[in-house]
């Protein structure tokens, strides 16, 4: 057993956002849980999960994970989940409220980031409070993610 001062944080990362923050100004991040059936967790625990076209919305004092796609599990037969369904998210009531007030305040967004597994084995969801880029912000981005590679590459040439 490792010593209480050198605790690591083990994450399985199930699914990632990558366009997130190209399309998005992250503002803030919150980690969420996820309601999830049986044959969910055992779809994700084989890695098959895609959240780049999913978004989290505000219904009724709850936020639910719309849009994202867990494929079925093949060896459950007729106890299968549907692939596409909206799943609630496991927040506490002070978050919640203070991502309904941004979100109709302020005209953000939740974004899924990522899927994850903590450390305790369960179904974790990055989600970001986000605000859209517009076509010039994308292509600063672009432009200055350009030149770090180039800069790294000249530093490592000499």
């Amino acid at each position: 057993m490792a010593p209480k001062g050198s605790q690591r944080v083990v994450r399985k990362i199930v699914a990632e956002n990558r366009k997130a923050r190209f399309n998005y100004e992250i503002i803030d991040t919150y980690e969420a849980g996820l309601v999830l059936t049986g044959t969910e967790v055992k779809s994700l625990r084989d890695g098959k999960a895609n959240i780049a076209e999913s978004y989290a919305s505000d219904e009724h004092d709850e936020i639910w994970l719309i849009n994202s796609h867990l494929p079925e599990y093949l060896q459950a037969n007729r106890f299968n989940h549907e692939p596409r369904r909206r799943r609630k998210l496991l927040l506490s009531k002070r978050e919640i409220n203070r991502l309904r007030a941004a979100i109709n305040r302020e005209g953000m967004t939740l974004v899924p980031l990522k899927i994850y597994f903590n450390d305790k084995g369960r179904a974790k969801l990055e989600l970001a409070l986000a605000k859209g880029k517009k076509l010039h912000d994308k292509r600063e981005t672009e432009k200055e993610r350009d030149w770090n590679r180039q800069k790294s590459r000249l530093l490592k040439s000499g």
